[in-house]
């Protein structure tokens, strides 16, 4: 079992920063990829948020781990390895180093579907004992620079704990919410939403008239998913209007 230290130093060969290479504190966007592994739509939504002043750490969780993306997706979109509570140590490591750095002021996490479930798993535990989020060390501290979640179309399905578990932490988050979406209903999406607001999370919603992965330029291959440019740009919108509230 990884200690903090040891979990982002594995994750940490593997990570893209977007933005310029300077040392200016800058609010900084990390970005957990979906079950299929880090593809164009995270690499242009790093470059979004840069465009806003920000800078994106993308982080690959499936490299670390020695495996190849196309068994890894195929294992993790099956639930069959890497599930939301296991992930979740990714996003808390990636905390605990980031928030060490000068250049960071205030983080925001942001997930695509598995790696928005990973977030919120996290969100449900306490961090005071050795082993929770598969961590040796876990600790609440770093959770103290994040500024806002950003969760798309997150996976609230079987074995999400936010479904029957509360949140510990109240920080304010907007979830993208897919009306196709296959993997996520619209209907356990929405019950996801009324339990987190009646816990007290401050929580935003956009509804987009599509499917699963409607960001991702090949999701057309796919009969089920569709690539959709017009939910892309209000999405973008939205996001630009909820990260201006927490740039200094």
């Amino acid at each position: 079992m990884d200690s903090l230290q040891q979990r982002f130093e594995r994750l940490w060969p593997h990570v893209t920063v977007h933005g310029a290479p300077d040392s200016v504190p800058r609010l900084t966007v990390v970005l957990f990829h979906g079950c299929g592994g880090v593809g164009r739509n995270i690499t242009l939504f790093a470059d979004y948020a840069v465009s806003l002043g920000l800078r994106a750490v993308i982080v690959d969780s499936y490299a670390p781990r020695g495996m190849k993306r196309r068994l890894a997706a195929f294992l993790a979109c099956n639930g069959l390895w890497l599930r939301g509570y296991t992930r979740s140590g990714d996003v808390l490591a990636m905390l605990w180093g980031l928030s060490q750095r000068p250049e960071v002021n205030g983080i925001l996490l942001c997930g695509w579907s598995h790696g928005a479930w990973a977030i919120m798993d996290l969100m449900t535990q306490s961090l005071n004992r050795a082993g929770e989020a598969r961590l040796s060390d876990p600790s609440g501290e770093p959770l103290t620079q994040v500024r806002g979640l950003f969760l798309m179309y997150p996976y609230v399905n079987f074995l999400a704990r936010s479904k029957s578990q509360a949140w510990r932490r109240q920080i304010p988050t907007l979830m993208v919410i897919a009306l196709k979406d296959h993997l996520a209903r619209f209907s356990l999406s929405l019950k996801a939403v009324r339990r987190l607001r009646s816990q007290g999370v401050p929580l935003e919603t956009v509804v987009v008239d599509s499917t699963h992965a409607f960001d991702e330029l090949g999701a057309d291959r796919f009969g089920f998913m569709k690539y959709d440019p017009q939910s892309v740009s209000t999405v973008r919108a939205a996001f630009a209007e909820f990260v201006s509230k927490f740039k200094s």
